[in-house]
């Protein structure tokens, strides 16, 4: 369903908003999803100091991690071991989004996808080439799509 503006409703100007400052994701398993993320795809979690005064609470008490990209993406685990999907088959999509992408220097695609075998991580399907680039997607512990993915 099409929600539609007044008239008289005017957005904000393109460009006023600058990156996207975080991603957060509930996560089943806390342990495994920081593996996954910290151990596997060696995103950088946020320990001590570097952990946002606001959650230092809930991170002391295992219920947030944070990661953050080279980039300055954070991404935010939270945890929820109560939820699950609607679906165990993680093809079966349960949410609007679709995957989180992590891009990855040409060089060094071949290398993480190695990891994601020597991991045993559940692979979707790929690698695969397009005219746009390279990528690998596959499951996170949760089911929750992640890809890699490389410029031509």
């Amino acid at each position: 369903m099409a929600v539609q503006q007044s008239q008289t409703t005017q957005g904000l100007n393109i460009g006023t908003l600058k990156r996207v400052h975080h991603i957060a994701l509930n996560v089943k398993n806390m342990t495994a999803s920081r593996h996954f993320y910290g151990n596997i795809l060696g995103l950088h979690e946020l320990i001590g100091k570097e952990v946002p005064s606001t959650l230092k609470d809930l991170v002391a008490q295992g219920k947030v991690a944070n990661f953050i990209t080279p980039d300055g993406l954070i991404l935010d685990l939270f945890s929820e071991p109560n939820l699950s999907p609607p679906n165990v088959d993680p093809k079966q999509q349960f949410t609007r989004a679709n995957h989180l992408a992590f891009h990855i220097d040409a060089d060094l695609f071949d290398q993480a996808v190695e990891v994601l075998k020597n991991n045993q991580v559940m692979i979707d399907h790929g690698p695969v080439s397009r005219p746009t680039g390279r990528g690998i997607y596959f499951y996170d512990p949760d089911g929750f799509m992640v890809e890699i993915r490389c410029d031509p």
